[in-house]
Formats: structure tokens, C-alpha cells, sequence
């Protein structure tokens, strides 16, 4: 080759190559090439990466020494950090191992997950963090990185927490930096369940809004006041009335609804309370008429007055004999109690752990132009009890017989979404509205039969948390559940979506491998040394029948 020639194309493969080197630091784009796009981050997620203008740090106590299955979560988030980080170069985060600062993590919240391990057929218990935090400014979030829903294997919660891996980050950080800017309003002045009793749930509710009591005393001298300060808030939540709604209350929250605003309703049709019935053996369920049922029944749902029982549900501890001076305690089955679920992947009530209920109405969905989405229904095994009845604790020894258990997938709750008409439509209005609405923008509502859903327990005039049975510690879904619909129904950034993505992971099946383990070490060693036998074998026949002739 001429030297000179040499001379001019070294310098071109010199600049050649570092412009490609520029634009490939510039201009990068990722691939995802798997069958359910498991590494695509959603558009929510995008929208909330694209406002992160500062430095976020995110910690991941997930390093170290932990069982090899679970090292399949590691690896997901990692992958899905370097996603994010990949959107915006703001995201810094790192893996840390637990083991040097496990007291200040529990401390902090972080509490370890206790987990059956099998490895070569010995089942072995292992304790990891399973916890990521984010830091911005001088605000810290926890991020839960195992699903804690009830699920039937550990590998199928080892998926849950996998396809929830997007939503939990996404979650947190748009909380940790976005600011307050919706407006809850719990109403008061209905005979509402106690503050003591909502405490456990609002407390947590109060890290993503603003929340504030509201009554609808002032719609008898001032309505038109009364109305324009309740359409401040973004939402209402109704949580288990007593007392008769009068026309004015019920034309006010109508016109509420019909100017865009979002209520959840957790309503007892039914009075029957666990107090009654514990001091006396027995206690009469009575209906509880709230002057509701024409304002539901206007929107397409109907809360019938009756209780509905259920093979699968949760228990209530009694006193069952004595030990010398010591009374002796038992857990019962307690079929007004149903623990309810969801047959539909709807976001607000997927991926949960049961929902406990107490004494249920059924409910009907009627027919007009609003959507209805079921939200929690009874298992296949429920019957449903007209009302007035007589509930007796002495109902708990009498084996249930199954084949009166028929009325399948009893509705509880409901979720509407559509554009809805005023209840008051060709109707006298209690009051003058200057302006009164007819029919809504496309609007939603939520509708639960049973108002203790949203109450917590108490122990010695404390709160408890809502989701935790203070007797049995069995964990419930009733925080989640109530908690996703409020951010379902105010959530402007489509966060909630997040929670039904579905996932397609394989997990090995343990049993099968430790059964064929010995076959598959022998396979491993003997296949490859055949093969090379073979290449051999070949190699030295074609040499020799190549330098013979």
C-alpha cells in the first residue's frame, strides 16, 4: 500500500470513529425483545420521569447473600432502575447489602420479609429487605419491592411483586415530588363513622392529599354557599351514615356529582353491630333507611336491604371454656364476614389480599348509559338473608349447609363511570339553584355496601392499623383497596393503570429439578465431551484423508 495513501486513511479512521463514538453517547436507543414487553416502561411512567429536574437517589437493599430465587427480583429491578435512568440521567441509584444497618432499617420502616427457601430438597427459612428508598431534597420514600398480597405459591408472589415493580416506583416518585394539590372532603353531620375509626386510613390517605371535614348543615340557610364550597374539593367520601339524608343534603351532593365531583360511598343499609351482638348472644338487623335509595338507584345501582353470609370468610375469636382461673379463647368462622375479591383485572381491586366485609348488602346494577364495573363480589358460596333477621352467635355451631349457599358472586361493590343525569330531573327541587346541571361530564363514582370496610379496630381507645385483625394478625386488603380507588378516581397522571400489568415469567419447577438433578449433572458433563469426541474424531479423518493423497 502507498504510504501516502496510509498516511490520509489512518486520520479518516481516526475521526470515523470518534464521531461514531459521540453520536453513540448522544443518540441511544433500547430495545425490549421480550414477548410482553416486561423492560417498556408505560407512557404514566414517562410523564412522571420526564418532570424529575434534580438529582433523585433511590437505594436498593438487595445485595449480598440471599437465596438464588429471589436474586430474580434483583435482577427486574435492575433492569427497570437502569430504564429509568436510561429516560433521565437525574435517577442515581445503587445496591446496597442490609446486613451492616438492619436495625436503623427497621427502624425507619423497612421491615425484613421471613421466607421458606427449598434448595436440594432442604427447606431452609431465609430473612432479606426486600426495600428500595428514594431521596429528594429532605424528603425520603419507602418503596416495597415484595408483593404482600396473600398468594397461592412463592413463586406467584415472587410475579406479583415483579409486575408491580413499575407501579411502586412509579407511585413513589411522583409522590415524593409532586405537591398536594387535591382536596378530600370527609363528610360529617350523618351520623358518619367516628374520627377514631377512620384514623388509620386517613392517616395514610393524608401523605397524597388534603383532606377536611365537611357537613351539609349550612344547605338550610345557605345552600347555594353550601354547594359552591363543597364543589372545592376534588373528592367526598361517605363513610357509613346513620342518619336520614334530607332532600337538600341529597339535591347538594347531586349537583356536586353533576359538576364533575368524585364521592365514594360506603354505605349500611343494614343496622347489625358486633357490639350488640357480643353482649348479648344475639342481636336484631335491622333496615336502615338513609333516603339514598333514589339517588343510587338514578345512577344504576340499587342496595338492597337485606345480609348476605359466605363459606369463605374470616373468623371472630370467643371465649371457649376456662383453664383454671384463665379464660380460654377460640377463632370461629363467621360467615357474615365474607372475605370478598374480584373476578375482573380492573386496577383498583387487583393483585389484593382478601377484602373483609362485615354483614353486606347485595347490591343490583341497573340498566342506562353509565358503565359499572364490579369491584368486589362474594365467592360462589354465598346466601343472602332478607331483612329484618335475627343474628345469633349461637349460629357458629350449626354446620352450614351447603347447597343453601347458592346465590355465586353476590355484588358489594361498584364502580361508575359515565356521564350522569340529576336525580332531580323532572322532579321539584328542594331549593332555587341558579345553576342547577342536568347531566355531568364524564364523571365517576365508587358504591360499597358495607361501611365498616373503611373502619379500623381499637385496642384500649387506640387505633389500629385498618388492615390487620387485632386478634388473628391475618392481613387484609381493605387499605389497599380503598386507597387505590381514591387515587383511581383523582389520579390525573394514570398512575393506577400501572397496577394491571400482567407479566408472562417462567419459574423453575424445584420438585422436578431436585428429582432429575443427578440426570440432567450427568447430561451436562458427558454431552459436551461427546460432541468433542465427535469434532475430534471428524477433524483427524478429514486431516489424514487430506495429506494421504
Amino acid at each position: 500500500m502507498n504510504s501516502s495513501k496510509l498516511y490520509i486513511k489512518i486520520p479518516l479512521v481516526l475521526i470515523a470513529l470518534i464521531v461514531l463514538n459521540y453520536l453513540g453517547n448522544s443518540f441511544n436507543k433500547r430495545f425490549d425483545l421480550t414477548k410482553d414487553k416486561r423492560y417498556s416502561l408505560l407512557d404514566e411512567t414517562k410523564d412522571i420521569i420526564d418532570k424529575i429536574d434534580e438529582p433523585i437517589y433511590i437505594k436498593v437493599y438487595l445485595q449480598g447473600d440471599f437465596p438464588s430465587e429471589f436474586k430474580r427480583i434483583q435482577l427486574e429491578t435492575n433492569q427497570f432502575l437502569e430504564e429509568l435512568s436510561a429516560l433521565n440521567d437525574n435517577i442515581k441509584f445503587r445496591f446496597i447489602d442490609p446486613k451492616s444497618n438492619k436495625k436503623e432499617l427497621i427502624k425507619n420502616g423497612l421491615q425484613p420479609s421471613k421466607l421458606t427457601v427449598q434448595e436440594d430438597g432442604v427447606v431452609s427459612e431465609s430473612i432479606i429487605f426486600p426495600w428500595a428508598t428514594i431521596n429528594f431534597d429532605d424528603k425520603i420514600e419507602n418503596v416495597s419491592l415484595l408483593s404482600n398480597s396473600t398468594a397461592p405459591s412463592q413463586e406467584e408472589q415472587m410475579k406479583r411483586s415483579i409486575e408491580n415493580l413499575e407501579y411502586e416506583f412509579a407511585n413513589a416518585l411522583h409522590k415524593i415530588i409532586s405537591k398536594k394539590d387535591k382536596k378530600i372532603a370527609i363528610l360529617k353531620g350523618n351520623g358518619e363513622l367516628e374520627d377514631i375509626y377512620l384514623y388509620s386510613f386517613l392517616k395514610k390517605l393524608s401523605e397524597y392529599y388534603k383532606l377536611a371535614e365537611f357537613t351539609l348543615d349550612s344547605v338550610k340557610t345557605n345552600p347555594e354557599k353550601t354547594l359552591s364550597d363543597l364543589i372545592e374539593y376534588d373528592l367526598v367520601i361517605v363513610a357509613k351514615p346513620t342518619k336520614v339524608f334530607t332532600e337538600e343534603e341529597k339535591f347538594t351532593l347531586d349537583q356536586y356529582i353533576l359538576n364533575n365531583g368524585k364521592t365514594l360511598w360506603l354505605i349500611d343499609n343494614i343496622a347489625a353491630e358486633m357490639d350488640s351482638l357480643m353482649a348479648n348472644g344475639k342481636t336484631l338487623a335491622l333496615n336502615r333507611d338513609l333516603n339514598l335509595t333514589d339517588l343510587f338507584f338514578n345512577y344504576g345501582v340499587r342496595i338492597n336491604y337485606n345480609v348476605t353470609k359466605d363459606l369463605y370468610s374470616s373468623s371472630i375469636r370467643l371465649a371457649s371454656g376456662n383453664t383454671g382461673n384463665q379464660t380460654q379463647y377460640q377463632d370461629f368462622l363467621w360467615h357474615y364476614f365474607p372475605l370478598t375479591l374480584s373476578n375482573n383485572n380492573n386496577p383498583i381491586s387487583s393483585n389484593l389480599d382478601p377484602i373483609l366485609l362485615k354483614f353486606p348488602s347485595s347490591m343490583d346494577t341497573l340498566k342506562n348509559n353509565i358503565k359499572k364495573t364490579a369491584l368486589l363480589q362474594s365467592s360462589p358460596y354465598a346466601k343472602i338473608i332478607g331483612t329484618p333477621t335475627n343474628i345469633s352467635l349461637n349460629e357458629i355451631s350449626n354446620k352450614p349447609i351447603k347447597e343453601e349457599f347458592n346465590d355465586a358472586n353476590t355484588t358489594f361493590g361498584v364502580l361508575l363511570e359515565g356521564e350522569f343525569k340529576s336525580a332531580y330531573t323532572n322532579r321539584t327541587k328542594p331549593f332555587n339553584l341558579s345553576s342547577y346541571k342536568q347531566i355531568s361530564k364524564k364523571n365517576a363514582m365508587v358504591i360499597i355496601s358495607d361501611g365498616d370496610i373503611i373502619a379500623n379496630e381499637t385496642f384500649k381507645g387506640e387505633p389500629l392499623p385498618l388492615s390487620i385483625d387485632k386478634w388473628t394478625n391475618q392481613a387484609f386488603g381493605n387499605a389497599d383497596l380503598l386507597l387505590n380507588t381514591v387515587h383511581y378516581l383523582l389520579d390525573d397522571s394514570g398512575i393506577i393503570n400501572l397496577r394491571s400489568k400482567n407479566l408472562q415469567i417462567q419459574f423453575l419447577d424445584k420438585e422436578q429439578a431436585f428429582q432429575k438433578r443427578t440426570y440432567w449433572q450427568v447430561f451436562n458433563i458427558i454431552l459436551p465431551l461427546i460432541i468433542l469426541g465427535l469434532f475430534g474424531f471428524v477433524f483427524n479423518y478429514l486431516r489424514k484423508r487430506k495429506y494421504s493423497s
